[in-house]
């Protein structure tokens, strides 16, 4: 991720302290809780009565391309604030549902309308860059009553940088004016030169419009209901407003469209089965359609833009069941891959794109994030899901097509990613504008030694070595289907080279790990991290080291009990509270699960699995969230939450079916059309999973598996095509 909150902390006494040229102070959350939605590149963030900024300083608003297009929408009865009833975001998060009733209402002390007697039923939904909000009000009293509904409504035009608290010296202009009875229409002409609007277009026209506020005077006999309707419109000068049903039903088209064809999972565990289903609406809310394919966003509030890293590694977790969400983010990574050298940008010819945003703030390069390249392992990564896509898919027309990308990746990483030509890829920033670590961890205290001093650059990532390491053999593998003999050839020799240099520079014997980097002097950061759980993931490591670091990391050093932390607790800058050092990310849990299975750690495996099923089960709408806090868990207690973290966020929503793959060891091989469970096992609450339309080229099947003991039986429900399906164990 980029700039965070709690990722910019102080040194620890003696350090210098860290520059932090982005600090964005953390502030404490409101008391209603957030309900989220999300449709391409508009999402929301409202509250649980279905209003925006009913206190400062929080995320709410209805946002476009990293701008807040409303920033205020309030309804009240009479002046007076609504009683909540009750809200839900629907399982397939299209809808937010808010149930409210009116307050006692008085009159000089006389009480004109008693409450619990007008039901409010407030449905919500986004679709092509619009708002839409039905306003149902029946009257269930014993007589006709008179009652004033009104909303008020304004807007700031806020950056999301500004909004997550960075503070400008300048901002653009703003003006507000009544187009017609039924439409308000507010505008900013930015410092960029752009001129951005929000229209408010409100069916039937209220009783009484203003620049910031609509009143409607209404009369409800007994038993009768009326609806108003307000349609938010931002930015969208083509824009024709629809009617509401119309546009919910192209909403519920859409997406069944995006989700036809992928692979559903249901188990005999209903809690579990909650998770599952919130876990995929999450990844397909988040999924944006793009010029290049549907692309995983990262994250809502912050994130809700193209992350190179975060997009590959969530295509990752879906390759199983989705791969057309692979192809989708590797066109547009590639198409959108560095071709020259920017300093402030830290790009280099082949390098992947980290993050890109398209606010005031990154066009007037307040921020330095419009198409950023700060990132050391979303490079590595790319080749790693190209090279996935293809053992997944067969789909050797479109490797072949992207194959000149790959090289470009493959040339990085052997150029400009090893300035001192070590053999080790690694990062430093070009300017002080840029991200200070530029991997996934990326707090800027996140990578230091054993002894707390932060480590000085230029630095070479553990895992980032795994990455390059199964970079290469992956590509190696396709450059040899490609008929590039000579090409395979190489890359195999230098993956193997690279993981015997490996072994002897990170592996630190009087902690049984691997270091988790080496600093700018290549000296080890002997420090015990998760980091080393990922390059399991890879299979950089020998065998035996492997059997070492899986086993430490279960310890209750690492293992909190709901999850394997960051760092262990043993180190001197773990901090359970901390962003990067001591929390509990599901995304980096699910990627260790994943090389726990490869060297058949099934036992571990199923103890990370159910900590992070009980701790889902404690969330909010059964959601993992980014990351919680490592506490060690407690009898009776759920985990604590990181009250910024993003929720959803994309590689959280991937974890539960990569926990799955992972379990039943599922392999998949397109020329032989057969799909392989290789050591299946499933963990204690899950006595059977059922799989239905796993697809593998033209061919599907269903599958059932179920649990005896340590076994899984397997069986083949449904068949279409020659596909086969076998167990191996090994």
């Amino acid at each position: 991720m980029s700039i965070d909150a709690a990722s910019q902390t102080t040194a620890s006494p003696g350090d210098q302290a860290p520059e932090t040229p982005f600090y964005i102070p953390a502030t404490g959350s409101s008391i209603r809780p957030r309900c989220i939605l999300k449709h391409d590149n508009t999402f929301a963030v409202f509250d649980s009565h279905g209003d925006i900024a009913t206190t400062t300083g929080g995320p709410d608003g209805v946002y476009v391309d990293d701008t807040r297009f409303l920033s205020r929408l309030e309804m009240s009865l009479n002046g007076m604030e609504p009683l909540l009833l009750g809200s839900n975001t629907r399982d397939d998060n299209m809808l937010l549902t808010v149930d409210l009733t009116n307050p006692d209402i008085y009159v000089e002390s006389h009480l004109l309308l008693p409450k619990d007697t007008i039901h409010i039923v407030r449905t919500i939904f986004l679709w092509h860059g619009a708002a839409h909000q039905r306003i149902a009000l029946r009257n269930h009293g014993e007589r006709a009553i008179e009652i004033d509904l009104s909303l008020t409504f304004g807007n700031d035009f806020a950056d999301l940088f500004e909004v997550r608290g960075m503070r400008r010296p300048r901002r653009g202009t703003s003006s507000e004016d009544v187009a017609a009875p039924d439409k308000v229409v507010m505008h900013y002409e930015g410092l960029d030169g752009r001129t951005r609007h929000t229209a408010l277009l409100l069916d039937p026209p209220p009783t009484q419009l203003t620049v910031n506020s609509a009143s409607y005077r209404l009369v409800l006999q007994p038993d009768e209901s009326t609806r108003v309707f307000l349609a938010v419109n931002c930015d969208q000068p083509d824009w024709q407003p629809t009617s509401f049903n119309r546009g919910l039903l192209g909403a519920h088209r859409a997406l069944a469209r995006a989700t036809a064809n992928v692979a559903t999972i249901t188990t005999s565990n209903d809690l579990f089965n909650e998770v599952l289903r919130r876990s995929m609406s999450d990844l397909y809310m988040l999924m944006t359609a793009t010029p290049q394919g549907p692309y995983p966003y990262a994250g809502i509030p912050w994130y809700s833009t193209t992350f190179g890293r975060d997009g590959i590694i969530t295509a990752l977790q879906m390759l199983w069941f989705d791969p057309r969400v692979a192809r989708g983010a590797l066109k547009r990574l590639a198409h959108f891959q560095a071709n020259v050298n920017d300093q402030e940008a830290d790009a280099q010819p082949g390098k992947i794109l980290h993050e890109m945003r398209s606010g005031e703030m990154a066009a007037l390069h307040e921020v330095p994030f419009g198409l950023y390249y700060g990132s050391v392992d979303a490079t590595p990564l790319f080749v790693m899901l190209a090279g996935l896509y293809a053992e997944r898919t067969g789909d050797w027309k479109f490797v072949q097509a992207l194959w000149p990308a790959i090289e470009k990746a493959l040339a990085w990483m052997d150029g400009p990613g090893d300035p001192d030509g070590d053999g080790f890829v690694e990062y430093s920033r070009g300017t002080e504008q840029g991200l200070a670590n530029q991997g996934w961890k990326d707090s800027v205290d996140s990578i230091f030694h054993a002894d707390g001093r932060l480590a000085e650059g230029p630095i070479a990532l553990a895992e980032v070595q795994g990455y390059v390491y199964a970079a290469k053999g992956l590509a190696s593998r396709c450059a040899r289907r490609l008929g590039l003999i000579e090409d395979a050839d190489r890359l195999d020799a230098e993956a193997i080279e690279l993981a015997r240099r490996f072994e002897a520079a990170f592996w630190c014997p009087e902690i049984e790990t691997y270091a988790i980097a080496l600093d700018g002097m290549k000296r080890p950061c002997r420090v015990r991290t998760s980091n080393a759980g990922q390059l399991l993931f890879t299979g950089i490591t020998s065998a035996d080291r492997a059997l070492k670091v899986g086993q430490g990391l279960l310890r209750p050093q690492f293992f909190s009990g709901w999850g394997i932390r960051t760092v262990s607790s043993e180190e001197q800058r773990f901090n359970p509270m901390s962003y990067h050092n001591g929390s509990v990310w599901p995304h980096d849990n699910a990627l260790i699960a994943l090389g726990l299975a490869r060297y058949g750690l099934k036992h571990e495996l199923e103890r990370v699995f159910r900590g992070l099923f009980n701790a889902a089960t404690y969330m909010d709408l059964r959601r993992l969230p980014e990351l919680f806090c490592g506490f060690q868990r407690r009898r009776g207690r759920g985990p604590t939450l990181y009250p910024i973290a993003c929720a959803p966020q994309a590689w959280a929503s991937g974890t539960p079916f990569t926990l799955i793959q992972a379990s039943l060891g599922l392999e998949f091989d397109p020329d032989a059309n057969e799909i392989r469970l290789r050591n299946p096992r499933l963990p204690a609450f899950l006595g059977e999973v059922f799989i239905r339309d796993l697809r593998l080229g033209t061919s599907s099947v269903d599958l059932i598996l179920r649990r005896d003991d340590d076994d899984v039986a397997l069986q083949v429900r449904r068949k279409e095509g020659s596909i086969r399906v076998s167990a191996v164990y090994t």
